[in-house]
């Protein structure tokens, strides 16, 4: 089977921890050695610790030797199927979020998996940032934590909290929609970085997006009307290249 690559890793992304503060831990289940590497990698660059398992036994010892916040697992495993797997690890008592990855994407094969207790699923192929989103998204309903000194993005007077969900510039309150806020965090995580109209696609749109790249356009244009109008421009096209986001000059005069 064959991956979507990771385009720039999920650097951008602020790192969750546990709620002591130390890393993550994950568990990835899964047969075939290349993409249980890949999973590896991909969840290491989040900042997690990472063990893996590539049979259904080893992973139910792993489970209990590591005791792991989150685990990802495949469904299609050599000796029992990821199902079974599962029903174990509930027989004990354990509540850890699980990730299902199949080959099987018909409606009853994704039922039989959340109603086994599954948490989520992702059908193969895949992209490795779908997964890191996923479980994200797992972790932070199971309680992880962002660190605090990565939750406000600050690039001169424009102020992003990924936590409130709240944009200021200057002493102004800034009101984004979900795209809005996430093409701007993107260009804030990349400030003073020529951004290239497919990079921002891959990111804000994901790679299944089957629309025009004018799109971006548009978002710009929105994000223009409330980031920069009647205040100092942030936001700047490079034409043929892309976008960028630096610091008002006012902002950096007044500095100076």
């Amino acid at each position: 089977m064959s991956l979507a690559p990771l385009h720039g890793g999920t650097a951008d992304q602020p790192r969750l921890t546990r709620a002591d503060g130390s890393p993550v831990r994950a568990l990835v289940v899964d047969d075939e050695p290349n993409i249980a590497e890949l999973l590896t990698s991909a969840l290491r660059l989040e900042g997690m610790d990472v063990t893996t398992a590539l049979d259904g036994n080893t992973a139910i010892r792993a489970v209990r030797e590591s005791v792991p916040d989150i685990v990802v697992l495949d469904i299609m495993l050599p000796d029992m199927d990821g199902l079974t797997v599962l029903r174990r690890l509930r027989q004990h008592g354990d509540r850890i979020p699980v990730l299902f990855l199949t080959a099987r994407d018909a409606v009853e094969d994704r039922v039989t998996g959340l109603t086994a207790g599954g948490d989520d699923y992702v059908t193969k192929p895949f992209s490795l940032e779908e997964v890191v989103a996923r479980l994200r998204g797992l972790l932070r309903r199971g309680g992880a934590t962002t660190r605090d000194e990565d939750a406000v993005l600050t690039v001169g007077d424009l102020r992003l909290d990924e936590d409130a969900h709240e944009v200021w510039r200057g002493d102004d309150e800034i009101h984004l929609t979900a795209t809005e806020f996430e093409l701007l965090r993107y260009l804030m995580r990349n400030a003073r970085r020529v951004l290239s109209k497919a990079q921002i696609l891959d990111h804000v749109w994901n790679y299944d997006f089957g629309g025009q790249a004018n799109i971006v356009e548009l978002y710009i244009s929105y994000l223009r009307r409330k980031i920069d109008k009647g205040r100092e421009p942030m936001i700047h096209t490079l034409r043929g290249v892309g976008y960028v986001l630096r610091v008002a000059k006012a902002t950096d005069e007044a500095r100076a």
